[in-house]
């Protein structure tokens, strides 16, 4: 028997989270690498998952936890023997598949890639989903060609965990990144994580103009409605916008003007099933450039037992940085 978060759907649809005990018998049957989880996270989904807000969950019932890290148990995987140690994000874990909100979990070995040597599990798990898709977004803006003379960067959200870790790598890449937010008393925490100006979210929130003035080389988004608008209607000829969440909402209520006029190039980011050579590439990226102090700077650490207290406050924009979930704590 192991501790975790079982999520179970009441007779009203509502949904029912507990810590409690399971026992690996009720682990996934198609999983084929057992692993011991030493921390997980709290993402914006599992927030969801864990209130009911939004029907995230598919099967019943559910561990949530899109992310994890530890050391495989046993494996009957090629690639995974016991000792290996492992990260995990996302393949509908916590959606459709037992996630990481426990003790152990039962994966497929194709979700799983190595934890980099020099990185331990906590600090996998403070980067997690969200920081992982920083680096995703991060990497796009260089494919497309935006360089650190290119001109600024914004980046939405500016306080939550995709913000924040994409702020520390922009500006750890010498690229001047201008931070948006609805917590202007957080400017200094976002200065210290390398922006060089920030400003308030509700100058890009509301319906604006389809072509605006020219302002950012480069976006990158968690936010999506008005302000992804907004953004993409400011962005420089030829720039590039990188849109991976949905704070403000799923509508796009936009125009065509930006790209057929001034050539902007829209990205979509999905950190869920992309494939594993992306991953590794993303992973190996975070281990060499991200700033260890920086990091430890957004992270909040929690046990396992505070984890469904604190699901409503990711979902309310009360979390600053990320939440790391301590699963034996």
């Amino acid at each position: 028997m192991f501790n975790a978060i079982l999520l179970n759907k009441k007779d009203d649809g509502a949904t029912d989270a507990q810590l409690t005990q399971i026992d690996e018998a009720q682990l996934p049957e198609d999983g084929d690498v057992t692993v011991r989880v030493d921390y997980s996270t709290i993402n914006f989904k599992d927030g969801l998952a864990i209130t009911g807000r939004s029907p995230v969950v598919r099967k019943w019932p559910m561990v949530p936890g899109i992310d994890g890290s530890g050391e495989v148990i046993a494996s009957s995987h090629p690639d995974w023997k016991a000792g290996d140690t492992f990260i995990l994000n996302g393949w509908g874990v916590g959606e459709t598949h037992m996630g990481c909100l426990a003790q152990q979990a039962k994966l497929k070995g194709d979700w799983l890639i190595p934890r980099p040597g020099n990185m331990s599990a906590r600090t996998a798990m403070a980067i997690g989903t969200a920081g992982y898709t920083a680096m995703l977004c991060a990497m796009a803006l260089q494919e497309q060609g935006v360089t650190k003379d290119s001109g600024e960067i914004l980046v939405t959200g500016a306080s939550g965990g995709v913000g924040s870790v994409a702020i520390a790598i922009l500006s750890g890449w010498g690229y001047r990144v201008v931070a948006s937010t609805g917590k202007l008393t957080e400017k200094d925490y976002l200065i210290s994580l390398g922006a060089a100006d920030v400003i308030d979210r509700n100058e890009l929130s509301a319906p604006g103009k389809p072509l605006q003035k020219e302002r950012w080389a480069g976006v990158v988004d968690s936010v999506g409605s008005h302000t992804l608008v907004n953004a993409v209607a400011q962005t420089r000829y030829g720039g590039t916008v990188t849109a991976c969440g949905l704070a403000q909402g799923l509508d796009f209520p936009a125009s065509v003007a930006p790209f057929i006029l001034r050539g902007v190039k829209l990205i979509g980011i999905d950190s869920v099933m992309a494939p594993k050579a992306k991953r590794l590439a993303a992973w190996q990226k975070l281990a060499s450039d991200l700033d260890v102090q920086k990091l430890e700077r957004i992270t909040q650490e929690i046990p396992l037992s505070e984890a469904i207290a604190r699901a409503p406050d990711i979902l309310a924009g009360k979390v600053r940085g990320r939440l790391v979930v301590n699963v034996n704590a």
